[in-house]
Protein backbone atom coordinates (compact mmCIF):
# COMPACT_ATOMS: atom_id res chain seq x y z
CA UNK A 1 0.00 0.00 0.00
CA UNK A 2 1.19 3.53 -0.53
CA UNK A 3 2.55 5.33 2.44
CA UNK A 4 1.32 8.63 3.92
CA UNK A 5 3.50 10.61 1.61
CA UNK A 6 1.58 9.22 -1.37
CA UNK A 7 4.74 7.92 -3.05
CA UNK A 8 5.19 4.53 -4.71
CA UNK A 9 6.62 1.76 -2.50
CA UNK A 10 10.15 0.84 -3.29
CA UNK A 11 11.31 -2.63 -4.05
CA UNK A 12 11.45 -4.86 -0.97
CA UNK A 13 9.07 -2.59 0.88
CA UNK A 14 6.95 -5.47 2.16
CA UNK A 15 9.74 -8.01 2.50
CA UNK A 16 11.12 -8.98 5.92
CA UNK A 17 13.26 -6.19 7.14
CA UNK A 18 11.70 -3.78 4.69
CA UNK A 19 10.12 -0.52 5.48
CA UNK A 20 6.63 -1.78 5.20
CA UNK A 21 7.08 -4.86 7.42
CA UNK A 22 4.84 -4.95 10.43
CA UNK A 23 6.26 -6.80 13.42
CA UNK A 24 3.94 -7.71 16.23
CA UNK A 25 4.87 -6.80 19.70
CA UNK A 26 7.19 -9.22 21.50
CA UNK A 27 8.28 -11.14 18.38
CA UNK A 28 11.38 -11.10 16.28
CA UNK A 29 11.85 -12.32 12.76
CA UNK A 30 13.77 -15.53 12.21
CA UNK A 31 17.23 -14.99 10.70
CA UNK A 32 19.81 -17.40 9.34
CA UNK A 33 23.30 -17.70 10.75
CA UNK A 34 24.61 -16.37 7.38
CA UNK A 35 22.96 -13.35 6.02
CA UNK A 36 22.23 -13.53 2.27
CA UNK A 37 21.01 -10.74 0.08
CA UNK A 38 17.55 -11.51 -1.23
CA UNK A 39 17.30 -8.64 -3.59
CA UNK A 40 15.20 -9.25 -6.70
CA UNK A 41 17.00 -6.85 -8.96
CA UNK A 42 15.76 -3.79 -10.62
CA UNK A 43 12.00 -3.49 -10.91
CA UNK A 44 10.46 -3.20 -14.31
CA UNK A 45 7.31 -1.35 -15.16
CA UNK A 46 4.57 -3.64 -16.48
CA UNK A 47 1.93 -1.12 -17.36
CA UNK A 48 -0.56 -1.81 -20.16
CA UNK A 49 1.16 0.70 -22.27
CA UNK A 50 3.99 -1.74 -23.01
CA UNK A 51 3.20 -2.71 -26.58
CA UNK A 52 5.87 -5.43 -26.84
CA UNK A 53 4.35 -7.57 -24.07
CA UNK A 54 0.89 -6.98 -25.35
CA UNK A 55 1.81 -8.37 -28.74
CA UNK A 56 3.11 -11.63 -27.24
CA UNK A 57 0.05 -12.38 -25.04
CA UNK A 58 -3.43 -12.87 -26.53
CA UNK A 59 -6.57 -12.68 -24.45
CA UNK A 60 -8.64 -15.86 -23.91
CA UNK A 61 -11.93 -15.79 -25.69
CA UNK A 62 -14.71 -14.50 -23.56
CA UNK A 63 -17.34 -14.50 -26.29
CA UNK A 64 -18.93 -17.88 -27.05
CA UNK A 65 -19.19 -16.87 -30.69
CA UNK A 66 -15.50 -15.89 -30.92
CA UNK A 67 -13.45 -18.00 -33.40
CA UNK A 68 -9.99 -18.73 -32.06
CA UNK A 69 -7.32 -21.39 -32.48
CA UNK A 70 -8.09 -22.77 -29.02
CA UNK A 71 -10.54 -25.67 -28.62
CA UNK A 72 -11.67 -25.05 -25.06
CA UNK A 73 -15.30 -25.18 -23.93
CA UNK A 74 -17.52 -22.10 -24.20
CA UNK A 75 -17.62 -19.61 -21.39
CA UNK A 76 -19.98 -20.47 -18.57
CA UNK A 77 -23.06 -18.25 -18.73
CA UNK A 78 -23.90 -15.87 -15.98
CA UNK A 79 -26.29 -16.92 -13.24
CA UNK A 80 -29.89 -16.41 -14.35
CA UNK A 81 -28.92 -15.65 -17.96
CA UNK A 82 -31.13 -17.28 -20.65
CA UNK A 83 -29.58 -20.41 -22.32
CA UNK A 84 -28.65 -20.12 -25.93
CA UNK A 85 -29.17 -23.57 -27.64
CA UNK A 86 -26.46 -24.65 -30.02
CA UNK A 87 -27.25 -24.80 -33.66
CA UNK A 88 -27.98 -28.26 -35.18
CA UNK A 89 -28.97 -30.06 -31.94
CA UNK A 90 -32.74 -30.51 -32.53
CA UNK A 91 -33.88 -34.08 -31.81
CA UNK A 92 -37.14 -35.90 -31.25
CA UNK A 93 -38.35 -34.93 -27.79
CA UNK A 94 -37.05 -31.31 -27.66
CA UNK A 95 -33.71 -29.51 -27.64
CA UNK A 96 -30.70 -31.06 -25.98
CA UNK A 97 -28.45 -28.23 -24.63
CA UNK A 98 -24.73 -28.81 -24.76
CA UNK A 99 -22.25 -27.06 -22.45
CA UNK A 100 -22.25 -26.05 -18.81
CA UNK A 101 -25.66 -26.05 -17.17
CA UNK A 102 -26.70 -25.57 -13.60
CA UNK A 103 -29.56 -28.13 -13.96
CA UNK A 104 -28.85 -31.11 -16.27
CA UNK A 105 -32.35 -32.61 -15.89
CA UNK A 106 -34.88 -32.38 -18.71
CA UNK A 107 -38.51 -31.63 -18.44
CA UNK A 108 -39.54 -33.55 -21.55
CA UNK A 109 -38.89 -37.11 -22.78
CA UNK A 110 -35.77 -37.67 -24.82
CA UNK A 111 -37.45 -40.14 -27.22
CA UNK A 112 -40.89 -39.89 -28.74
CA UNK A 113 -43.55 -42.43 -27.69
CA UNK A 114 -44.65 -42.78 -31.30
CA UNK A 115 -42.36 -44.81 -33.58
CA UNK A 116 -41.09 -43.18 -36.72
CA UNK A 117 -43.16 -43.90 -39.81
CA UNK A 118 -42.21 -47.21 -41.55
CA UNK A 119 -41.75 -47.16 -45.23
CA UNK A 120 -44.10 -49.69 -46.88
CA UNK A 121 -42.32 -52.65 -48.57
CA UNK A 122 -41.79 -52.61 -52.22
CA UNK A 123 -44.55 -54.34 -54.14
CA UNK A 124 -43.43 -56.57 -57.01
CA UNK A 125 -45.57 -56.97 -60.04
CA UNK A 126 -47.28 -60.28 -60.88
CA UNK A 127 -45.05 -60.73 -63.89
CA UNK A 128 -41.91 -60.46 -61.76
CA UNK A 129 -43.29 -62.89 -59.15
CA UNK A 130 -44.23 -65.38 -61.85
CA UNK A 131 -40.81 -65.15 -63.43
CA UNK A 132 -39.07 -65.75 -60.10
CA UNK A 133 -41.31 -68.76 -59.40
CA UNK A 134 -40.49 -70.33 -62.75
CA UNK A 135 -36.80 -69.72 -62.15
CA UNK A 136 -36.91 -71.41 -58.72
CA UNK A 137 -38.76 -74.43 -60.13
CA UNK A 138 -36.19 -74.79 -62.93
CA UNK A 139 -33.33 -74.58 -60.43
CA UNK A 140 -34.87 -77.26 -58.16
CA UNK A 141 -35.57 -79.53 -61.13
CA UNK A 142 -32.02 -79.19 -62.35
CA UNK A 143 -30.62 -79.93 -58.91
CA UNK A 144 -32.83 -83.06 -58.62
CA UNK A 145 -31.75 -84.38 -62.01
CA UNK A 146 -28.11 -83.74 -61.20
CA UNK A 147 -28.50 -85.58 -57.88
CA UNK A 148 -30.01 -88.65 -59.57
CA UNK A 149 -27.23 -88.67 -62.14
CA UNK A 150 -24.64 -88.49 -59.38
CA UNK A 151 -26.28 -91.36 -57.45
CA UNK A 152 -26.55 -93.46 -60.61
CA UNK A 153 -22.94 -92.84 -61.40
CA UNK A 154 -21.93 -93.82 -57.88
CA UNK A 155 -24.01 -97.02 -58.00
CA UNK A 156 -22.47 -97.99 -61.34
CA UNK A 157 -19.03 -97.42 -59.95
CA UNK A 158 -19.76 -99.57 -56.92
CA UNK A 159 -21.39 -102.33 -58.97
CA UNK A 160 -18.64 -102.32 -61.58
CA UNK A 161 -15.55 -100.94 -59.82
CA UNK A 162 -13.23 -101.89 -62.71
CA UNK A 163 -15.09 -99.75 -65.24
CA UNK A 164 -14.24 -96.38 -63.70
CA UNK A 165 -11.41 -95.53 -63.75
CA UNK A 166 -9.61 -97.76 -66.19
CA UNK A 167 -6.77 -99.89 -64.92
CA UNK A 168 -4.16 -101.94 -66.68
CA UNK A 169 -5.08 -105.53 -67.31
CA UNK A 170 -3.19 -107.99 -65.19
CA UNK A 171 -1.05 -110.59 -66.94
CA UNK A 172 -1.86 -113.14 -64.21
CA UNK A 173 -4.86 -115.28 -65.26
CA UNK A 174 -7.90 -114.88 -63.04
CA UNK A 175 -9.25 -117.97 -61.25
CA UNK A 176 -12.26 -119.61 -62.84
CA UNK A 177 -15.33 -119.08 -60.65
CA UNK A 178 -17.31 -122.16 -59.67
CA UNK A 179 -20.61 -122.96 -61.31
CA UNK A 180 -23.44 -120.91 -59.89
CA UNK A 181 -26.37 -122.88 -58.57
CA UNK A 182 -29.58 -121.47 -59.98
CA UNK A 183 -32.59 -121.84 -57.73
CA UNK A 184 -35.87 -122.11 -59.58
CA UNK A 185 -38.92 -120.73 -57.85
CA UNK A 186 -42.00 -122.87 -58.18
CA UNK A 187 -44.85 -121.10 -59.95
CA UNK A 188 -47.73 -119.90 -57.86
CA UNK A 189 -50.29 -122.64 -58.45
CA UNK A 190 -53.81 -122.05 -57.11
CA UNK A 191 -54.94 -124.37 -54.33
CA UNK A 192 -57.82 -125.87 -56.28
CA UNK A 193 -55.52 -126.66 -59.24
CA UNK A 194 -52.96 -128.30 -56.96
CA UNK A 195 -55.71 -130.42 -55.41
CA UNK A 196 -57.63 -131.42 -58.53
CA UNK A 197 -54.79 -131.62 -61.09
CA UNK A 198 -51.85 -132.79 -59.03
CA UNK A 199 -49.15 -134.70 -60.88
CA UNK A 200 -49.39 -137.49 -58.33
CA UNK A 201 -52.56 -138.71 -60.04
CA UNK A 202 -50.48 -139.35 -63.19
CA UNK A 203 -47.40 -140.87 -61.50
CA UNK A 204 -48.56 -144.47 -61.71
CA UNK A 205 -49.20 -147.18 -59.18
CA UNK A 206 -47.75 -147.52 -55.72
CA UNK A 207 -44.67 -149.73 -55.78
CA UNK A 208 -44.82 -153.28 -54.49
CA UNK A 209 -41.74 -153.67 -52.33
CA UNK A 210 -42.40 -157.12 -50.86
CA UNK A 211 -42.51 -155.87 -47.29
CA UNK A 212 -43.63 -158.40 -44.72
CA UNK A 213 -45.62 -157.59 -41.65
CA UNK A 214 -43.25 -157.20 -38.69
CA UNK A 215 -43.07 -160.39 -36.64
CA UNK A 216 -43.42 -158.45 -33.39
CA UNK A 217 -46.18 -159.05 -30.87
CA UNK A 218 -47.60 -155.62 -29.93
CA UNK A 219 -48.18 -156.64 -26.29
CA UNK A 220 -46.38 -153.67 -24.63
CA UNK A 221 -45.59 -150.05 -25.20
CA UNK A 222 -42.04 -150.73 -26.33
CA UNK A 223 -43.18 -153.62 -28.55
CA UNK A 224 -45.81 -151.40 -30.21
CA UNK A 225 -43.17 -148.78 -30.94
CA UNK A 226 -40.85 -151.41 -32.44
CA UNK A 227 -43.73 -152.74 -34.59
CA UNK A 228 -44.42 -149.34 -36.18
CA UNK A 229 -40.72 -148.58 -36.52
CA UNK A 230 -40.19 -151.81 -38.47
CA UNK A 231 -43.18 -151.04 -40.72
CA UNK A 232 -42.09 -147.47 -41.61
CA UNK A 233 -39.26 -148.37 -44.10
CA UNK A 234 -41.74 -150.44 -46.11
CA UNK A 235 -43.96 -147.40 -46.63
CA UNK A 236 -40.98 -145.22 -47.54
CA UNK A 237 -39.84 -147.63 -50.26
CA UNK A 238 -43.35 -147.98 -51.69
CA UNK A 239 -44.13 -144.24 -51.93
CA UNK A 240 -40.74 -142.74 -52.82
CA UNK A 241 -40.82 -143.66 -56.56
CA UNK A 242 -44.34 -142.30 -57.01
CA UNK A 243 -43.69 -139.00 -55.21
CA UNK A 244 -40.41 -138.45 -57.07
CA UNK A 245 -42.02 -139.19 -60.44
CA UNK A 246 -44.71 -136.62 -59.67
CA UNK A 247 -41.95 -133.99 -59.41
CA UNK A 248 -41.78 -133.59 -55.63
CA UNK A 249 -38.95 -134.16 -53.18
CA UNK A 250 -39.36 -137.24 -51.06
CA UNK A 251 -38.54 -137.20 -47.34
CA UNK A 252 -39.24 -139.79 -44.68
CA UNK A 253 -41.55 -138.79 -41.81
CA UNK A 254 -40.80 -139.03 -38.09
CA UNK A 255 -42.45 -141.58 -35.87
CA UNK A 256 -43.60 -140.68 -32.36
CA UNK A 257 -45.44 -142.58 -29.67
CA UNK A 258 -47.98 -140.63 -27.67
CA UNK A 259 -47.03 -140.56 -24.01
CA UNK A 260 -49.15 -137.69 -22.76
CA UNK A 261 -52.12 -135.57 -23.71
CA UNK A 262 -51.04 -133.02 -26.37
CA UNK A 263 -51.22 -129.44 -25.11
CA UNK A 264 -51.42 -126.04 -26.76
CA UNK A 265 -47.64 -125.70 -26.37
CA UNK A 266 -47.00 -128.63 -28.71
CA UNK A 267 -46.48 -128.21 -32.43
CA UNK A 268 -49.68 -130.16 -33.14
CA UNK A 269 -52.55 -131.15 -30.91
CA UNK A 270 -54.89 -134.09 -31.21
CA UNK A 271 -57.19 -136.26 -29.18
CA UNK A 272 -55.65 -138.57 -26.65
CA UNK A 273 -55.40 -142.24 -27.67
CA UNK A 274 -56.08 -141.36 -31.32
CA UNK A 275 -53.32 -141.44 -33.92
CA UNK A 276 -52.70 -138.23 -35.91
CA UNK A 277 -50.26 -136.67 -38.38
CA UNK A 278 -48.46 -133.39 -37.61
CA UNK A 279 -47.46 -131.37 -40.67
CA UNK A 280 -45.31 -128.96 -38.65
CA UNK A 281 -42.56 -131.50 -38.00
CA UNK A 282 -43.90 -134.14 -40.45
CA UNK A 283 -44.42 -136.72 -37.77
CA UNK A 284 -46.80 -139.66 -37.35
CA UNK A 285 -48.03 -139.81 -33.74
CA UNK A 286 -49.23 -143.26 -32.66
CA UNK A 287 -51.61 -144.06 -29.80
CA UNK A 288 -50.30 -147.18 -28.11
CA UNK A 289 -52.87 -147.63 -25.35
CA UNK A 290 -55.75 -148.49 -27.71
CA UNK A 291 -53.51 -150.79 -29.72
CA UNK A 292 -52.47 -152.63 -26.57
CA UNK A 293 -56.04 -153.11 -25.40
CA UNK A 294 -57.19 -154.13 -28.86
CA UNK A 295 -54.41 -156.72 -29.13
CA UNK A 296 -55.46 -158.31 -25.85
CA UNK A 297 -59.05 -158.61 -27.13
CA UNK A 298 -58.31 -159.64 -30.76
CA UNK A 299 -54.70 -160.23 -31.84
CA UNK A 300 -55.46 -160.54 -35.57
CA UNK A 301 -57.87 -157.62 -35.58
CA UNK A 302 -55.33 -155.43 -33.73
CA UNK A 303 -52.54 -156.21 -36.17
CA UNK A 304 -54.76 -155.46 -39.19
CA UNK A 305 -55.93 -152.26 -37.50
CA UNK A 306 -52.34 -151.18 -36.88
CA UNK A 307 -51.47 -151.79 -40.55
CA UNK A 308 -54.43 -149.74 -41.75
CA UNK A 309 -53.79 -146.93 -39.23
CA UNK A 310 -50.15 -146.62 -40.28
CA UNK A 311 -51.11 -146.65 -43.98
CA UNK A 312 -53.74 -143.88 -43.41
CA UNK A 313 -51.42 -141.55 -41.46
CA UNK A 314 -48.70 -142.07 -44.06
CA UNK A 315 -51.27 -141.02 -46.66
CA UNK A 316 -51.33 -137.59 -44.93
CA UNK A 317 -47.55 -137.46 -45.28
CA UNK A 318 -47.94 -138.11 -49.02
CA UNK A 319 -50.35 -135.15 -49.13
CA UNK A 320 -47.77 -133.07 -47.29
CA UNK A 321 -44.94 -133.93 -49.72
CA UNK A 322 -47.13 -133.18 -52.77
CA UNK A 323 -48.37 -129.88 -51.22
CA UNK A 324 -51.99 -131.06 -51.29
CA UNK A 325 -52.31 -130.98 -47.50
CA UNK A 326 -51.27 -127.31 -47.40
CA UNK A 327 -53.71 -126.44 -50.18
CA UNK A 328 -56.56 -128.35 -48.53
CA UNK A 329 -55.94 -126.67 -45.16
CA UNK A 330 -55.96 -123.32 -46.95
CA UNK A 331 -59.31 -124.02 -48.60
CA UNK A 332 -60.72 -125.22 -45.29
CA UNK A 333 -59.48 -122.10 -43.56
CA UNK A 334 -61.12 -119.79 -46.12
CA UNK A 335 -64.46 -121.63 -45.98
CA UNK A 336 -67.36 -119.30 -45.14
CA UNK A 337 -69.45 -121.80 -43.17
CA UNK A 338 -68.85 -124.63 -40.77
CA UNK A 339 -70.51 -127.10 -43.15
CA UNK A 340 -68.09 -126.09 -45.89
CA UNK A 341 -65.12 -126.50 -43.53
CA UNK A 342 -66.26 -130.01 -42.57
CA UNK A 343 -66.63 -130.96 -46.24
CA UNK A 344 -63.03 -129.88 -46.99
CA UNK A 345 -61.88 -131.89 -43.96
CA UNK A 346 -63.74 -134.99 -45.17
CA UNK A 347 -62.23 -134.70 -48.66
CA UNK A 348 -58.74 -134.57 -47.09
CA UNK A 349 -59.32 -137.50 -44.72
CA UNK A 350 -60.99 -139.70 -47.33
CA UNK A 351 -58.06 -139.15 -49.69
CA UNK A 352 -55.63 -140.27 -46.97
CA UNK A 353 -57.78 -143.38 -46.48
CA UNK A 354 -57.67 -143.96 -50.23
CA UNK A 355 -53.85 -143.61 -50.33
CA UNK A 356 -53.64 -146.11 -47.49
CA UNK A 357 -55.81 -148.57 -49.40
CA UNK A 358 -53.59 -148.23 -52.50
CA UNK A 359 -50.49 -149.09 -50.44
CA UNK A 360 -52.13 -152.11 -48.79
CA UNK A 361 -53.40 -153.36 -52.14
CA UNK A 362 -49.96 -153.02 -53.77
CA UNK A 363 -48.31 -155.00 -50.94
CA UNK A 364 -51.18 -157.29 -49.88
CA UNK A 365 -49.28 -160.48 -50.67
CA UNK A 366 -46.17 -159.68 -48.64
CA UNK A 367 -48.24 -158.23 -45.81
CA UNK A 368 -50.42 -161.37 -45.73
CA UNK A 369 -53.72 -159.62 -46.49
CA UNK A 370 -55.56 -162.62 -47.76
CA UNK A 371 -58.13 -165.05 -46.50
CA UNK A 372 -59.39 -164.34 -43.02
CA UNK A 373 -56.99 -161.46 -42.57
CA UNK A 374 -58.31 -159.74 -45.73
CA UNK A 375 -61.90 -160.18 -44.52
CA UNK A 376 -60.96 -158.53 -41.23
CA UNK A 377 -59.49 -155.55 -43.09
CA UNK A 378 -62.56 -155.20 -45.36
CA UNK A 379 -64.83 -155.24 -42.32
CA UNK A 380 -62.78 -152.66 -40.45
CA UNK A 381 -62.49 -150.40 -43.52
CA UNK A 382 -66.24 -150.49 -44.14
CA UNK A 383 -67.09 -149.85 -40.47
CA UNK A 384 -64.85 -146.86 -39.84
CA UNK A 385 -66.50 -143.46 -40.02
CA UNK A 386 -68.07 -140.52 -38.27
CA UNK A 387 -70.89 -142.73 -36.96
CA UNK A 388 -68.46 -144.18 -34.44
CA UNK A 389 -67.17 -140.80 -33.26
CA UNK A 390 -68.41 -140.15 -29.70
CA UNK A 391 -68.69 -136.44 -30.49
CA UNK A 392 -70.56 -137.13 -33.78
CA UNK A 393 -68.37 -134.67 -35.68
CA UNK A 394 -68.63 -135.25 -39.43
CA UNK A 395 -65.00 -134.50 -40.34
CA UNK A 396 -63.68 -137.91 -41.56
CA UNK A 397 -66.58 -139.16 -43.66
CA UNK A 398 -69.22 -141.79 -43.10
CA UNK A 399 -68.44 -145.53 -43.10
CA UNK A 400 -70.07 -145.76 -46.52
CA UNK A 401 -67.79 -143.01 -47.94
CA UNK A 402 -64.69 -144.56 -46.35
CA UNK A 403 -65.32 -147.89 -48.00
CA UNK A 404 -66.27 -146.20 -51.30
CA UNK A 405 -62.69 -144.83 -51.52
CA UNK A 406 -60.66 -147.54 -49.76
CA UNK A 407 -62.11 -150.51 -51.66
CA UNK A 408 -61.41 -149.30 -55.25
CA UNK A 409 -57.94 -148.03 -54.30
CA UNK A 410 -57.06 -151.44 -52.82
CA UNK A 411 -57.81 -153.02 -56.19
CA UNK A 412 -56.22 -150.33 -58.45
CA UNK A 413 -53.20 -149.63 -56.20
CA UNK A 414 -53.02 -146.19 -57.92
CA UNK A 415 -53.32 -142.65 -56.53
CA UNK A 416 -55.42 -141.83 -59.60
CA UNK A 417 -58.34 -143.47 -57.79
CA UNK A 418 -58.02 -140.97 -54.91
CA UNK A 419 -59.00 -137.59 -56.41
CA UNK A 420 -61.55 -136.74 -53.74
CA UNK A 421 -61.38 -133.02 -54.63
CA UNK A 422 -63.22 -133.49 -57.94
CA UNK A 423 -65.82 -135.88 -56.51
CA UNK A 424 -69.39 -134.75 -55.92
CA UNK A 425 -70.46 -133.92 -52.39
CA UNK A 426 -72.47 -137.13 -52.16
CA UNK A 427 -69.29 -139.23 -52.34
CA UNK A 428 -67.60 -137.33 -49.52
CA UNK A 429 -70.48 -137.25 -47.09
Amino acid sequence: MPDDTGGTPKPGHFMPGGEGETVPDGSRPLTLNRARSIGMGKARDVSLADSSLRRKARPLPADPNAQTEYSGPPVAPLTGAPLQPLAGTRRVGGSRPVGWHSNPSRAGAQWSSEPPPIKPPRQLSKAVIGGLSVLIVLMLTGATIAGFKLINRYDNTVDRPLTQPEVKKSTVPLPVPPDVTVTKVAPNVPDIVRLQQNELYKAGKVASVSCKEPAIKPDSQSAILRYYTALLPCLNKAWEPVVTKAGYRFRAPQLKLQSKQPSSQDDCSGEMNVAYYCSTDESINISWKNDLQFYKDSPIGARVWMLDTMAHEYGHHVQQMTEMLTAADSREGWARSNASKLEWSRRTELQATCFGGAFLGANKKSLGLSGNKLKVWEYEASHSGDEYNPKKVRDHGSKKSNWAWAGPAFKSTSPASCNTFTAPASKVS
